[in-house]
């Protein structure tokens, strides 16, 4: 037969488990409670087995069965609440240990009924099925619940798992989970036929011989899993799942006795009360009143601490970091607090600087806004010191008018913003949606929390819009330093001529002369003004063939200094010979500077791969790294009066030709600047 051969490979599979875990793990509740499931399972199966080898003994030996199948729903539902988690005195539930006493009832009814009080066979060994009585029908049907309760558990453990956890423990979970899960499939016979289908032990016991694999392989190659506490949104949807599989499963059952009862109209009935149950437990879990009930009976059965700190701490900083503007972050920051604490509303006062009253920068389901209370701050001194929140309630007998109206808006708590012992504002709190859980010492600590990193990210953006201002004062001065810069030329050319025109004004020739110089000064006023529209875009180029070395010349006559030395030979290119000018002055000018009088500057035309013209000094030089780090960016400068915008245009205007500039300097030595220029553009 095959089924001794199931059986025995089972009992081995299981002893051979127990050495592993006993050499490999250590002694912990979770581990008694699994040697106790097992045991149970092995005593069942060398039960069925002799019911199979000795069939005229099949009560007897069913006793023993009977006790070992009494047994699994307390086992079982002991290793699913101790898996990975902690059992000492103090973190054990009421409601675990009520639930645990209670799968004792299934060993005590198996110890005082005999089997012939549960079940039937007249025919076993041509049928092999139990025909059970009432007491065995019920017996039956509460013992599968009771498994299904701790495969609900067993599930919600895996869930709560931390991802290598989770790596560590998947196998001897499922492993435990298809124990479970073939018994409830084996017992459930029981609600569906009336009945126990003994031939289909061998499939439930090829199913543990599977599920003791999956567990002994889990011990030898992935250890043991860290201890683990359900997370309050896990225990929250293991609580929705419940309801609903008790929903469905009462639908069964209803379904089941409508047809047994032969009601006309069954399957209008089963629909109708469907549609109208489920749209009632819809309704039941999206009202806020049930869900924060259904927390508070969580946290004061299931857990120590009231908040999952690290959760709330997550959530909180990554609602505050999607906020895209200060409107969002205040709203955030006021939903977050209003959904964490069951309120009805929320507000948001800052401190005006100037003033020194609070002004409401944001409210969420509460209309604050034509409040602004000042002086007269409740329980200030603690509020400043310890963050303390302050309840309105308690203090409504010293309230200022403009706090007490406050208070008369609805609003109960007052949460301080402080930094550094000054508070810059308050969050005004609501009524609670839910009065039966009152605020406690938890509520508190995480307000405060909550308050200090809702402040710094407050305080971060005002500074942040304050830097921008500042910027965008900054770059109104450098673009005012740039048009300095060109005005002061023209304003000195203008003062030489206002200067002359009082003693030769009426010279004919000066007054040309006058004309002219006026003509220029207006010309070159309205470049200035195109440059400013165009200021973070290159210099618009008017392109006419130049030759470089006419271009040269012409630009050593204008800076007046005779120890320039020009050489080379005339290139032709295409440029803006006003703006090409403008930069070689603006050489010449530097070097002038950083020479001294008798030291010589030289100028070179050529072309190579492109056109050149390369100025040379023997000045101070300047440093790689000041070469490198400053020198062309703008009000960088080594001069004393210098403004620090001169080669800053200059590449400009050589990249806006397609060219470069480049540089080679020596401090003590010299300096040298290449202009290169496309021969073709």
């Amino acid at each position: 037969m095959l089924q001794p051969i199931l059986s025995t490979t089972v009992i081995s599979l299981a002893v051979i488990y127990v050495l592993v875990v006993l050499l490999r793990g250590r002694w912990q509740t979770a581990t008694i409670a699994l040697f106790m499931g097992l045991l149970a399972c092995v005593v069942l199966e060398i039960s069925d087995l002799l019911v199979f080898l000795e069939p005229a003994d099949l009560m007897r030996w069913k006793k023993m069965g009977l006790v070992a199948e009494a047994s699994l729903p307390f086992t079982w539902l002991f290793f699913s609440l101790t898996y990975a988690h902690q059992w000492q005195q103090g973190h054990v539930s009421s409601r675990s240990k009520l639930l645990l006493a209670a799968m004792l009832f299934f060993p005590a009814i198996a110890l005082f009924l005999s089997p012939l009080e549960l079940f039937y066979s007249p025919d076993f060994v041509d049928e092999r099925i139990l025909f059970l009585r009432s007491q065995g029908h019920l017996f039956y049907v509460l013992l599968m619940c009771a498994l299904v309760v701790g495969l609900f558990h067993l599930e919600r453990t895996y869930v709560s798992l931390s991802r290598p956890d989770r790596w560590r423990a998947k196998f001897e979970i499922v492993g435990a989970g298809l124990i479970l899960a073939v018994l409830v499939i084996h017992y459930s016979q029981a609600l569906l036929y009336r009945s126990l289908d003994m031939n289909l032990i061998p499939v439930r016991t090829a199913s543990v011989i599977l599920a003791l694999g999956f567990m002994t392989y889990s011990r030898l190659y992935r250890g043991e899993v860290m201890r683990i506490e359900v997370s309050r949104h896990v225990a929250y949807r293991s609580v929705v799942f419940l309801v609903v599989g008790i929903y469905l499963i009462g639908l069964g059952l209803f379904g089941t006795g409508v047809r047994y009862l032969d009601v006309t109209q069954n399957r209008t009935i089963i629909v109708a009360l469907a549609v109208f149950s489920g749209v009632l437990l819809v309704v039941l879990f999206l009202s806020e009143r049930v869900r924060r009930r259904i927390q508070v009976v969580l946290h004061k059965n299931f857990y120590q601490k009231k908040y999952d700190y690290r959760n709330e701490w997550l959530h909180f900083t990554t609602r505050l970091a999607e906020a895209k503007n200060r409107e969002e972050l205040e709203a955030g920051i006021l939903a977050f607090f209003a959904e964490t604490f069951s309120l009805r509303g929320a507000a948001l006062f800052l401190r005006d600087q100037q003033s020194g009253r609070f002004l409401c920068s944001a409210q969420h389901e509460m209309d604050m806004s034509h409040l602004s209370p000042g002086e007269g701050l409740p329980e200030e001194s603690r509020m400043r010191q310890d963050n303390w929140v302050v309840d309105l309630g308690e203090n409504r007998t010293t309230l200022t008018e403009d706090w007490a109206s406050l208070h008369q808006k609805g609003c109960k708590f007052l949460v301080p913003l402080c930094f550094q012992q000054r508070i810059e504002g308050v969050i005004a709190l609501g009524e609670r949606v839910y009065d039966g859980d009152p605020l406690t010492y938890e509520d508190f600590d995480l307000m405060k929390t909550l308050s200090h990193q809702a402040i710094g990210v407050l305080l971060s953006r005002k500074l942040y819009a304050d830097l921008v201002a500042a910027n965008e004062m900054a770059a109104i001065g450098r673009v005012s330093t740039f048009v300095i810069h060109d005005l002061k030329n023209l304003v000195s050319s203008l003062a030489l001529v206002v200067d002359n025109a009082r003693d030769y004004i009426d010279d004919a020739e000066f007054r040309a002369d006058m004309f002219e110089t006026l003509d220029n000064t207006v010309n070159n006023m309205n470049r200035l003004i195109v440059r400013l529209q165009n200021v973070k875009r290159q210099p618009t180029l008017e392109f006419t063939d130049t030759d470089l070395l006419t271009l040269s010349q012409r630009a050593v006559e204008q800076s007046g200094h005779s120890a320039v030395q020009i050489r080379g030979s005339a290139v032709i290119v295409r440029a803006d010979s006003a703006e090409v000018d403008k930069v070689l002055l603006n050489l010449l000018h530097n070097a002038r500077e950083a020479s001294t009088d008798q030291a010589p500057i030289e100028v070179e035309v050529g072309r190579d791969e492109q056109a050149f013209i390369r100025v040379t000094d023997h000045g101070a030089g300047m440093s790689e790294v000041f070469i490198r780090q400053r020198l062309f960016k703008p009000f960088e400068t080594t001069k004393k009066k210098g403004m620090g915008i001169g080669l800053y245009q200059c590449r400009q205007v050589i990249e806006g030709h397609g060219g470069r500039i480049e540089v080679q300097s020596e401090p003590g030595v010299g300096s040298t600047f290449t202009l290169w220029l496309p021969v073709e553009m």
